[in-house]
């Protein structure tokens, strides 16, 4: 078992203090919370490597992940990275000036604005995920194949009982 932690320190301070309230679920939204700092700025690193932030990574790997032609409307985005619209008109703006995206009207309706991943957004996106997946597999590099799979049960049990968006 590894030695003890700060979250381990902050659950013995509220047991001291306060011995009439449960704070066992520090030991695990407390290791969440900090888990997620950590592994943001890990990321981070490889984004950076790459010329991108965090939000545009997601932004162009969500239009490359999808297959040709590489495009999805603005409320398709919204909800693949779960954010605000005014936030994706930003975000889709910022790609835009980077030449990284383009909008295009649909076919059919053209009343509906895609947003298509240009030739360049998909070179920087292709360049940057062996790295980015790689950094992602350093991060796991502790738990072992059976570990992994139990942890994802788990992780995907708690996300299943909070609201989706």
């Amino acid at each position: 078992m590894p030695a003890a932690d700060h979250v381990d320190l902050v659950v013995e301070q509220w047991a001291r203090e306060r011995p009439d309230v449960d704070a066992s679920p520090i030991r695990i939204i407390g290791r969440i919370s900090r888990l997620t700092r950590s592994i943001e700025r890990q990321l981070d690193v490889v984004y950076h490597r790459h010329g991108l932030e965090a939000w545009e990574y997601d932004v162009l790997a969500s239009l490359r992940r999808g297959g040709a032609p590489f495009e999805l409307t603005a409320g398709e985005l919204l909800a693949a990275l779960m954010i605000t619209s005014g936030t994706v008109t930003n975000r889709i703006d910022r790609l835009e000036a980077r030449g990284y995206v383009q909008r295009v009207k649909d076919a059919t309706d053209r009343r509906v604005v895609r947003v298509r991943l240009t030739p360049a957004g998909r070179r920087v996106v292709d360049r940057a995920l062996p790295d980015h997946l790689a950094n992602e597999e350093t991060i796991l590099s502790s738990l072992s194949g059976a570990e992994r799979r139990q942890l994802e049960r788990l992780l995907r049990k708690v996300a299943s009982n909070l609201p989706s968006g």
